[in-house]
């Protein structure tokens, strides 16, 4: 009889393992989804920082080229450092790239603005730099797109900038 009822509750019983197991990997199965869509944000918010620094950086070497280039930068009237848009490929000087001294102010400033271009737009996703002069101040904006478009939103449409200002 003690037999009967060990036999009759191993019946009701079996499986009861293969479920638990079945749950198990359900839960562990959502459990790597959700690590997989942390590291997926981390990557983008690092491209994001990444890009930040980097605006950072360009702004900052601007703005050594202008403290490098003191006849031009203040002659604030005339300054080409004040221009609104960047001088085309055909504005780079070559003698100002080969020897020191070989060029105007002027054109070094012609020279840095150009080069300055060329390093936001290889550098940042739709990089741009505006640089402003109100009296003694110069303000360096940098300016880049930073969509995110693997995160689904479609009208996502944030252009980050990062501005600086010095005094000469």
């Amino acid at each position: 009889m003690i037999r009967q009822r060990h036999t009759h509750f191993m019946q009701k019983s079996a499986g009861f393992t293969l479920i638990e197991v079945m749950i198990a990997m359900v839960i562990l199965a959502v459990g790597l989804l959700g690590l997989a869509g942390l590291q997926a944000i981390g990557l983008r918010n690092n491209q994001s920082a990444y890009n930040r620094s980097q605006a950072t950086q360009l702004a900052y070497d601007m703005s050594d080229r202008i403290r490098a280039n003191p006849i031009n930068a203040r002659n604030f009237a005339t300054s080409v450092y004040a221009t609104v848009t960047p001088p085309s490929s055909a504005a780079i000087k070559t003698a100002c790239n080969a020897v020191a001294g070989t060029c105007s102010p002027a054109d070094m400033a012609e020279n840095d603005l150009f080069e300055w271009n060329r390093n936001l737009i290889a550098t940042l996703p739709s990089g741009a730099g505006l640089i402003r002069v109100s009296g003694t101040v110069y303000t360096i904006t940098v300016t880049w797109d930073d969509k995110r478009e693997a995160e689904g939103v479609a009208n996502n449409t944030a252009d980050t900038n990062f501005r600086m200002s010095f005094q000469l």
